[in-house]
């Protein structure tokens, strides 16, 4: 039981973290605002120093979140709210970075089996089909 409201809690604040970004117009953040706090709550969501966590390797990112047993369940969010960070840093102009987050998020997504393809595009795209996703599993 305690293992399903981790695995509960940790979705919401994920989910949440998205919609406070695709909602940022009305917070007024900056994209890159936007991408800090996403990969601030991605580092929560997988219990690791979200500034240690994202430094690594795309393919390390990923045998780090199943050698620690994140569950399944999370690695979707995690990788869409990576791929969403991605898209806010490529908007703020910060192209490696940007690159790096979407290779991150698609080695997760790889790894565990998850297609994340719809979550190409702009930073409004991305969003957009994260807070879909999100709430289809909800």
């Amino acid at each position: 039981m305690l293992h399903q409201d981790y695995i509960v809690r940790m979705l919401s604040e994920l989910a949440a973290a998205v919609t406070r970004c695709v909602l940022r117009g009305e917070s007024r953040r900056t994209p890159e605002e936007s991408a800090e706090a996403l990969e601030e709550a991605v580092g929560n969501a997988v219990a690791i120093d979200g500034a240690a966590f994202l430094a690594l390797a795309p393919e390390s990112i990923a045998q780090i979140m199943q050698v620690t047993g994140t569950d399944p369940r999370v690695s979707e969010y995690v990788a869409r709210t990576v791929m969403l960070a991605g898209a806010y840093q490529a908007e703020a102009g910060n192209a490696d970075l940007a690159a790096l987050r979407r290779e991150q998020a698609r080695a997760i997504a790889a790894a565990y089996g998850h297609d994340i393809s719809d979550m190409e595009g702009s930073a409004e795209e991305a969003g957009a089909a994260a807070a879909e996703a999100m709430s289809e599993h909800a």
